[in-house]
């Protein structure tokens, strides 16, 4: 039985490496534990590589409607979609296998890092137009794999950045946006001064906990943090998926239990 509220317009989701294995046990492992499941997908070209096979995409598809679940793809961090063309195109094509192979699932988003690692702190506007011109191209581009439905892209802020980073390449490709609370908290950033004219354009949420470092439970965020949070995105009717993006059978246990005690105090 799910260890939340069921009657939240959301959806409640963790990753696909809680218990230490490979895609499909955890996904038997989480089915009937939660509503949506992000597949983390490793660097393609690395002996990690764990896109699943036809066969591991039919079985999660039958726990899928078993259990009512769904679920999102993390694409691989090592994709950098906004560098240079010959860069960008190896990893459009890294995009395209990875959409490929889970096309079947019906993602409710493909999550992307849209790396400016070099960019963000450049105060030459020429160097940062070229960067915004090549993500937007880039977006439009792995659209394409999705039968041009680029709202299934979600762009997720990333910590060090500046809060604004990717707001114009994600209005100028009208991609989605993934907004991970966990990363603007860890930068001092109050997530409800994000929200305004951002929430609209979000499909999924990512929400984590910071302990020496983030990916923790969300225990370790203040109760009045964490009610703020969930008080928004009630009052907002957010309709996405709330992905509790945390890494262990602990941390996902007592974050579900924090969400629960939110969610009541919120309630009364």
């Amino acid at each position: 039985m799910p260890l939340y509220p069921a009657d939240l317009p959301f959806r409640i989701g963790t990753t696909s490496y809680i218990i230490p294995d490979d895609i499909l046990p955890n996904a038997h492992y989480l089915a009937g534990k939660v509503q949506d499941i992000q597949l983390v997908l490793f660097e393609l070209d690395s002996d990690q590589c764990n896109i699943p096979n036809a066969s591991q995409v039919a079985e999660l598809n039958q726990l899928a409607l078993k259990f009512d679940l769904t679920y999102t793809v993390h694409l691989p961090l090592d994709l950098r979609l906004a560098a240079n063309p010959g860069e960008a195109s190896i990893s459009l094509q890294k995009a395209r296998r990875v959409i490929e192979a889970t096309r079947d699932l019906s993602p409710q988003a493909y999550i992307v890092h849209m790396d400016g690692k070099e960019e963000r702190s450049s105060g030459d506007i020429k160097i940062l137009k070229a960067w915004r011109e090549q993500a937007v191209a880039s977006l439009q581009q792995t659209a394409g794999f999705l039968e041009g439905n680029i709202k299934k892209l979600a762009v997720e802020n990333l910590e060090g950045y500046p809060v604004d980073f990717n707001d114009s390449v994600i209005c100028q490709s009208g991609c989605s946006r993934c907004i991970d609370i966990g990363h603007l908290w860890l930068d001092g950033q109050d997530p409800l001064k994000f929200f305004p004219g951002r929430i609209d354009q979000t499909s999924v949420m990512h929400i984590h906990g910071i302990q020496e470092r983030d990916h923790k439970s969300l225990m370790h965020i203040p109760k009045e943090n964490l009610d703020t949070v969930f008080r928004s995105l009630l009052e907002n009717n957010f309709t996405g998926v709330v992905t509790l993006e945390v890494f262990s059978e602990d941390d996902l246990r007592t974050s579900l239990q924090a969400i629960t005690d939110s969610i009541q105090r919120i309630r009364g």
